[in-house]
């Protein structure tokens, strides 16, 4: 990777349409541009004093350190999310500025988008299974490498619809991983996760139960988690 990639200043000076306005949040400001890169479409977080805490970082750290950890993690996890190709945060008068940078996930769209749009309605109930597979897939496979999302929501799972000789087929993502860390173990992870994400998610009791037996599949163990 050239030098300039690796340079803080040169991305915090990039500039494109805004994604996701600057918005204030954890008594600072985050938000998302659009930046063509080399002819490439990437996404650059910007963050002025957006901060988490932790016993490790009492006086606290900028979130894109942890997103963009998170995103490496997930990467060696073989968990599909955006990949990172630069994090990296400065004070500037005392102040944290962070930085994310991200390749772009071509023709993803959140999952509550693909649902609101009616896309449901077009797969059969065996083709809408198989998204639910794909998602416990996923998720079983983060969690075995004992990491959390921290902010399971249906809205931050993201679908590619792809069209094959024997009808659709799908890819998921997971994003907005800001509060994504690592677990003591893999129950620990779960039971954040799983719960959360039945709280916010479209599924029927029978659709939801298909998923929980193919996530503890791909677990290769049940997992008590009859309260999700």
């Amino acid at each position: 990777m050239r030098q300039r990639e690796q340079d803080f200043s040169y991305w915090w000076s990039t500039s494109g349409p805004w994604v996701e306005e600057p918005n204030v949040r954890r008594s600072g400001t985050s938000g998302v541009q659009r930046v063509v890169h080399d002819g490439k479409t990437v996404y650059v977080k910007r963050q002025t004093g957006h901060l988490f805490r932790s016993l490790k970082y009492p006086f606290g750290r900028p979130t894109v350190m942890r997103e963009g950890r998170a995103l490496s993690r997930l990467m060696q996890l073989g968990v599909t999310a955006p990949q990172p190709i630069y994090y990296g945060a400065e004070k500037v008068k005392g102040v944290w500025h962070g930085v994310l940078v991200t390749k772009d996930l071509n023709g993803f769209q959140d999952l509550d988008t693909w649902y609101d749009q009616g896309a449901r309605t077009q797969l059969t109930q065996e083709e809408h299974l198989k998204v639910l597979e794909k998602l416990a897939v996923l998720l079983s496979r983060m969690h075995l490498g004992r990491w959390q999302h921290g902010c399971m929501r249906s809205k931050h799972i993201f679908i590619k619809t792809l069209e094959t000789e024997h009808g659709p087929d799908f890819e998921l993502a997971l994003l907005d991983l800001e509060k994504s860390h690592g677990r003591a173990s893999t129950l620990r992870a779960a039971r954040h996760d799983i719960p959360q994400l039945r709280r916010h998610s479209y599924w029927s009791d029978v659709e939801w139960q298909y998923f929980l037996s193919h996530y503890e599949k791909g677990l290769g163990r049940p997992l008590s988690l009859a309260s999700a």
